[in-house]
């Protein structure tokens, strides 16, 4: 459902919130400004539902982060997970529990916007975002800024979020900068149902050839999301790899329905959130787990806490208020997700020189085991095991002091201490 804005004097209607993007970070940050009971516009570019390339796995701090009542659609509950090092030293490891469920992100996304809209907040699709303006002709005060659409027209609010994904408009406005991107290529594969039944409540995890590289299979009922990720500027090579992993899993004969490719990127430390009256969430911010290259939780999370300091940001009388909100909502960021970025950073750097040592843990340590399930379940992460337990901490920086020779170390591990304090 799409709501237009009706009479004739709204082209100069001024909303308190205006969020660009209706993924789970945009979807979000609406939810949370409209429960305040703000006037709230949802802007996508697409039609919903619509498709996304991801994994679509939901994990823990996902699940925790959705609005009350939020019912999952699950197409499958995890309870085994199978590791392999490129196709080889195969071990699956089993939990009486659920580990995380899997959902298609077209579905989910769409009831991530309903509960949106339930809370007040209205949506526009089929609408581009050109650029946001925060000074010149087309701003009427310094409380407003001007959200300008393809074709001219001029939406005005008193804060903006940014939520449109990882090639976002609005996080060029702000200014976002990245250190680590990589690739993604995905298929969407049809099965019958004996392969279907093999596969259900297990999914898939390879250690992959390229540096950094990954693979998995996730399945949903009848389909299996099939997927490798490695660093951009391999392409050609994680294409390679993609095709000798569906080789592998005996799956070469089933034809996709759906062959994609998507870009993750990760924001630098110093990358800034926000700049005036705009906030940057989700993709747009660039957070994302390093490592894994998880995103769901993180667009979740900061979707939430973007739109609950935009309404204070609305709400700012003037400008240095409102770039105390702003800095705010950065502190927030940084030292959450800002401590869990760090530390995958640093498992990310181990995993690129010695993917075996991974292997070997997850699939013969039992306490790695039980971290890998802690983590996903939602009791733990992976900033709360290091800060915490000091054999981890001892175990990654000794780990840290083998791959980089010990220069990098100090740096790592002051960053973490810091964020651990709440800053990074």
């Amino acid at each position: 459902m799409s709501s237009e804005n009706s009479s004739a004097d709204d082209g100069q209607r001024v909303w308190d919130v205006v969020v660009v993007g209706a993924g789970p970070a945009g979807a979000s940050a609406a939810y949370a400004a409209a429960v305040a009971g703000r006037r709230v516009l949802l802007l996508e570019k697409a039609g919903l539902p619509r498709y996304k390339t991801c994994g679509g796995g939901v994990i823990g701090p996902s699940r925790d982060a959705l609005p009350p009542g939020f019912e999952l659609p699950l197409r499958d509950r995890v309870h085994a997970v199978t590791f392999s090092h490129n196709g080889r030293f195969s071990r699956t490891r089993r939990s009486r529990q659920m580990l995380f469920g899997l959902i298609n992100r077209p579905e989910f996304d769409q009831q991530l916007v309903e509960h949106a809209q339930k809370a007040g907040a209205e949506l526009r699709t089929g609408v581009t975002v050109s650029r946001v303006e925060q000074h010149g002709s087309a701003v009427p005060d310094r409380r407003t800024v001007a959200v300008v659409l393809q074709g001219g027209e001029t939406v005005l609010a008193r804060a903006v979020v940014g939520a449109d994904g990882s090639a976002s408009r609005i996080g060029a406005h702000v200014g976002v900068k990245l250190d680590q991107v990589d690739l993604g290529l995905e298929l969407e594969v049809p099965v019958p149902d004996t392969v279907a039944e093999d596969w259900k409540g297990r999914v898939l995890i390879d250690w992959g050839p390229l540096p950094g590289s990954y693979g998995w299979v996730f399945p949903k009922g009848d389909t299996l999301t099939v997927g490798v990720i490695s660093a951009r500027g391999e392409g050609a090579a994680t294409k390679r790899y993609l095709e000798d992993f569906v080789g592998r899993l005996g799956l070469a004969g089933f034809e996709p329905s759906v062959s994609s490719g998507h870009l993750t990127r990760c924001r630098a430390d110093d990358s800034p959130l926000s700049r005036g009256r705009v906030l940057v969430c989700g993709d747009a911010a660039g957070l994302l787990e390093p490592w894994t290259r998880e995103g769901i939780s993180f667009a979740l999370r900061s979707g939430r806490l973007a739109g609950e300091w935009a309404v204070r940001i609305a709400e700012a009388h003037d400008a240095v208020d409102a770039r105390r909100q702003a800095l705010n909502y950065a502190f927030a960021i940084k030292a959450g997700l800002g401590v869990e970025m760090a530390v995958g950073r640093r498992l990310l750097t181990v995993f690129q020189r010695r993917p075996g040592l991974f292997h070997a843990a997850l699939t013969g340590f039992r306490p790695a085991w039980r971290a890998f399930v802690d983590i996903t379940r939602g009791a733990t992460s992976l900033g709360e095991i290091v800060r915490t337990h000091p054999m981890a901490q001892r175990a990654l920086t000794a780990l840290d002091r083998r791959t980089t020779g010990g220069t990098a170390t100090a740096t790592a591990t002051a960053a973490t201490e810091e964020g651990g304090e709440g800053g990074s």
